[in-house]
């Protein structure tokens, strides 16, 4: 496993070996082992799976607030994805910064996002599977996100944000300037 830091280092860009032959590859996904031996201490409690069919299906941003905050280890099984962490920590040098990182079934690379950051991502080919960790569990009282359109972000999703696919939750996130605290 190859682990390195992102352009924000407390986020990680996480790459499997994988060991291809005739049938195809086999990797190891997550070895709590060699995270362990690779500086990375989490928990994960929860496995989550979404598909998204159209292309510009745009998840985001979300990030739950404490006692119930997650970090998350994000990969791609099928379909492409450009995947977006921004940095909501007060003090943090770069608050209010993003990575961004193409996740895709062929590149085999995985996010990992530390509590602390907001998360989404959008796909940019049709059927779209993302899987993820979670090292807590969903708690309703606790969900909050973050306008994926802010200004002040500047993210390039990849897709024009007028044509994305949201849900009328993630249309209506506040901007980081209207955020407040959270961590």
């Amino acid at each position: 496993m190859q682990v390195e830091d992102a352009a924000i280092p407390a986020v990680k860009i996480i790459t499997p070996k994988r060991f291809t032959d005739a049938r195809g590859f086999f990797c190891e996904v997550y070895s709590r082992a060699a995270f362990e031996k690779a500086g990375l201490d989490f928990e994960f409690v929860q496995d989550n799976h979404s598909f998204s069919g159209p292309v510009g299906t745009l998840r985001g941003l979300h990030f739950q607030t404490a006692p119930f905050a997650q970090a998350k280890l994000v990969r791609v099984a099928r379909g492409r994805v450009r995947d977006v962490a921004v940095d909501l920590r007060r003090g943090s040098p770069t608050y209010g910064a993003h990575v961004a990182v193409e996740l895709s079934g062929p590149n085999g690379r995985q996010l990992l996002v530390p509590v602390g950051f907001a998360h989404g991502f959008c796909t940019l080919e049709p059927d779209c599977e993302v899987l993820y960790k979670v090292t807590n569990v969903y708690s309703a009282a606790n969900d909050c996100g973050l306008a994926f359109d802010d200004p002040a972000l500047g993210i390039d999703w990849g897709v024009d944000p007028i044509k994305a696919v949201l849900s009328d939750k993630d249309r209506k996130h506040p901007r980081l300037a209207e955020l407040g605290a959270q961590f």
